[in-house]
């Protein structure tokens, strides 16, 4: 089965498993997934990762985080979608509550957050928001 937006099917299992309480979640991989994943870990959503499988079957096993029973992650947004890309130049990158979640943005220089985005000075695609 082809999928037309991995990057949203990968969000919509980590806030499904988060739903349920679960501890693991599995992702079909893809480096694009790898960088956003590696970017989760840096910030503190979840706990630890790795890569799984052989070629044709990898995936990616994520390790939800939890803080006093609830999870780390509160909730997920898909903002550039196939149908409808959302481009931002460095002076209009959006912020998620004030500064306390993450925007993930595709780049010239690769995948990044944006507060690593406005360091930089640089924009990109919006790829999702994460608090």
């Amino acid at each position: 089965m082809t999928l037309t937006d991995p990057i949203a099917d990968m969000l919509v299992r980590i806030n499904n498993a988060n739903q349920r309480r679960k501890s693991i979640v599995d992702i079909p991989f893809s480096k694009l997934k790898l960088n956003i994943t590696e970017l989760l870990l840096r910030e503190g959503y979840i706990e630890k990762y790795e890569v799984s499988g052989e070629e044709p079957k990898k995936f990616i096993r994520i390790y939800l985080k939890y803080f006093n029973k609830e999870p780390v992650i509160q909730g997920v947004k898909r903002v550039s979608k196939p149908g409808r890309r959302y481009y931002v130049s460095k002076d209009e990158i959006p912020r998620v509550l004030g500064g306390l979640g993450v925007v993930i943005l595709s780049t010239s220089k690769g995948i990044m957050t944006d507060k690593e985005a406005r360091a930089l000075g640089i924009g990109g695609e919006v790829l999702c928001m994460i608090w």
